[in-house]
């Protein structure tokens, strides 16, 4: 009954969200054989309802801080709603079993067996905990058999954590009046005589007899033992903590060992997991938002930019993220009031339906200079934090050029903000240093090129680029799309012809035509033009350029232009820094420094979140400046705020 009901739900669960299933991961350390007989269960149970479960194994030898990682990481997967270690840990190595179940996230925990999960057992908080699957089962059958609980005495014969101490609690908030025994409780079969509720879970073969028990009674035998059996094959039988026989005859209701227990156990561990998966879907449903807005209190006349975001304190960043949906492993915190979104968030959300997308252009401003960034932020706080609507600000990421200059910064204005506004006006999380670094490797990239093209035989060249390494010489990819660049289709570097070899070490980038500039993220008008190559070990090879502000560089282009890393990656290489001499553009893959490229970029693709003075959340990713402006900030920001908003919300 239990697993059918457990079927539809988890088929109803992939009707309303496409492409979600359930998903429940067992840990097992080492290869006991009656746990790996427990597991196949739970995965033959798992695979039944539809639950999606993963089983990770870890050999006898791991140690402690192996366990721990392995938790950390399903810690984090948010395929993962149910997550169990299975016990005992049968390793070589010294683990403390308290410190690995307590390291299992307590929202994941569907054994129940996390001090906290435990404590919100033992408080009564049985709407927000997970109970461990035994005595979940055990309360499940003394339903099943329609006697109310409320009321009646029960005893538990046992006190341990898995069984014995959670079901006292459980017996206990679910009203009825309960005594705990255990090995060393003296009238056992007085207490025992007692109880309309009887469930044993002492360890020991068929301790309590039928004699002791109450006539109607209900008996719940969690016991599991091995006594010798000549009869039987394997020379031994199993057996519960309560004699059977002689006990069925006074009970009105008992389970069977083996047979009773041990299959709604699994159920049990099934249905916490379907619950686990149904909170997850309630907490980070795309589109339900749980948002705290802040207060503001207007003051006239109105006070300066920067006096307003001083004045008001903003939510902790991991805050807002919770409350779009963000997944604690989708969110990188820079300090308490920024965070870089991974974009991982997007692979998850990928079946979701996109929101509304609103598009502020060209502003023109009244005297009091409101432009494109205050009217943003005014609109995202009107519609969310008044109309109550999801929506997210996609802004760009000011240059500190204009910051320090005439213009000033770019947070938008009065109580239109991003803040904290000096953050949002300055480094922010470094992508445009991550920006100043890639675009001048290449700068550097083309001069040392030129230099060591005209100072080096083509042999020498050679020699350099694909180095002997152990005697043994291997193009690298991006050696290998040059070569296919260039028609010569050869993977071994000895195999090249001379003239081929020419063709492959010489770019022959003619200096004239040169169309990438080194950059700084300051207007310094005396960089404007400058001349390089003065130094005497560059022999005389000197050249005029010039400094432009980072944000006109073509890389910032490339990373407002992107949908992930693979696409950055193809686009960095693609661009044209040069001509050679026979008119042919060179590129930075021409150069070999695309690599080099993607991973200095490779943090600044995450898009920034921060928010409002009113606490709603903002995007800040890229910010193409006047000269490369093509009508975007960031892709990738739009395309995660667009899935996090749901279908009725704004970007």
């Amino acid at each position: 009954q239990v697993r059918e009901r457990l079927k539809q739900q988890v088929v109803e669960m992939k009707e309303k969200f496409p492409g979600f299933r359930p998903g429940l991961a067992i840990l097992q350390v080492g290869n006991r054989d009656d746990s790996n007989l427990y597991i196949n269960m739970k995965l033959k149970a798992a695979a039944e309802i539809g639950i999606s479960a993963n089983h990770i194994k870890l050999p006898n030898t791991a140690t402690e801080a192996d366990v721990l990682k392995c938790i950390a990481s399903l810690n984090g997967d948010p395929a993962v709603h149910g997550f169990i270690v299975q016990l005992p840990l049968d390793s070589d190595k010294p683990i403390n079993t308290e410190k690995i179940t307590n390291a299992v996230a307590p929202e994941k925990d569907v054994d129940g067996l996390s001090s906290i999960n435990a404590g919100k057992l033992s408080r009564g908080d049985l709407g927000d905990c997970f109970i461990p699957c035994t005595p979940k089962g055990c309360m499940e059958l003394i339903r099943q058999t329609g006697v109310q609980v409320a009321g009646k005495r029960a005893v538990v014969v046992g006190r341990s954590k898995i069984v014995g101490a959670p079901m006292h609690d459980l017996l206990l908030w679910n009203h009825a009046t309960v005594t705990t025994c255990h090995s060393k409780t003296s009238t056992l079969a007085e207490e025992v005589a007692k109880a309309d509720i009887l469930v044993v879970a002492a360890g020991k073969a068929e301790m309590v007899k039928g004699e002791w028990i109450k006539p109607g009674a209900i008996v719940i035998d969690c016991g599991i033992n091995h006594v010798p059996d000549s009869t039987k094959a394997s020379g031994k039988r199993v057996v519960g903590d309560v004699a059977y026989n002689t006990a069925k005859e006074k009970a009105s209701y008992i389970t069977p060992v083996p047979g009773g227990v041990g299959p709604m156990t699994v159920a049990m561990l099934m249905q916490s997991t379907v619950e686990s998966a149904q909170r997850f879907l309630e907490k980070f449903q795309p589109g339900k938002w749980n948002i705290q807005y802040t207060q503001l209190t207007l003051k006239v006349p109105v006070p300066s930019d920067i006096e307003i975001s001083q004045s008001y304190m903003p939510k902790p960043i991991d805050q807002v993220a919770k409350e779009v949906g963000l997944l604690p492993d989708e969110v990188e915190l820079y300090g308490q009031t920024k965070a870089k979104v991974h974009l991982s968030t997007l692979k998850r959300l990928q079946s979701q339906p996109d929101g509304k997308y609103v598009v502020v252009t060209g502003i023109t401003p009244t005297p009091l200079g409101e432009g494109k960034s205050t009217t943003t932020v005014g609109l995202v706080q009107a519609l969310g934090a008044h109309l109550h609507q999801n929506v997210f600000a996609c802004v760009r990421q000011p240059s500190q050029g204009p910051t320090f200059g005439i213009k000033g910064g770019a947070a938008g204005g009065g109580y239109c903000q991003v803040i904290p506004m000096e953050e949002f006006n300055l480094h922010l999380t470094g992508d445009i240093h991550a920006i100043t670094a890639a675009n001048n490797l290449v700068a550097a990239a083309i001069d040392a090129r030129i230099f060591h093209e005209l100072t080096q035989t083509d042999q020498a060249l050679y020699n350099r680029l694909v180095p002997s390494v152990c005697g043994v010489r291997k193009f690298s990819d991006i050696q290998v799309r040059r070569l296919q660049k260039l028609g010569i289709k050869k993977t071994d570097p000895e195999a090249l012809t001379k003239e081929e070899v020419n063709l492959f070490v010489r770019l022959d980038i003619d200096p004239g035509t040169i169309t990438w500039q080194r950059v700084l993220d300051t207007n310094d008008r005396f960089l404007r033009k400058i001349t390089i190559g003065q130094s005497p070990t560059e022999k005389g090879f000197s050249r005029t350029a010039q400094f432009d502000i980072t944000v006109s560089s073509e890389i910032m282009a490339v990373l407002a232009l992107s949908d992930g890393l693979d696409d950055m990656k193809k686009r960095l290489g693609r661009m044209v820094v040069a001509s050679s001499k026979r008119g042919e553009p060179v590129t930075t893959d021409d150069l070999g420094v695309t690599g080099a490229l993607a991973v200095l970029m490779k943090d600044a693709i995450k898009p920034n979140l921060m928010q409002t003075l009113e606490g709603t959340p903002v995007f800040v990713h890229a910010g193409p400046f006047a000269n490369i402006a093509h009508g975007n900030s960031s892709v990738l920001a739009d395309k995660i705020a667009l899935k996090l908003v749901g279908k009725e919300g704004f970007v």
